[in-house]
């Protein structure tokens, strides 16, 4: 290829509208944007799922701790029934 057929090859013809060029910067900057708050939804999303990592393990520990509490209280029950039908 020749040096005055590659200055011609990357040429912006005048027959190529203004609003064409302008539509695609636009859709351009509409990705961008798109992908920015898409990253930063991400991040944010990320950031919960880290705080809240530890509350799944503490919830654990709270429903065992609930069992727990609730086989001590049936068998207070059971000797309260029979004490009172001891009397």
């Amino acid at each position: 290829m020749s040096e005055r057929e590659s200055k011609e090859a990357w040429h912006l013809d005048r027959r190529v509208p203004v609003a064409l060029i302008a539509a695609i910067a636009f859709q351009t900057a509409g990705a961008l944007l798109w992908a920015g708050a898409v990253s930063q939804r991400l991040s944010f999303l990320e950031q919960r799922a880290a705080r809240e990592e530890g509350l799944l393990e503490r919830t654990a520990r709270v429903e065992e701790q609930a069992l727990s509490m609730r086989g001590a209280l049936r068998r207070i029950e059971t000797k309260l029934d029979n004490a009172i039908a001891g009397q």
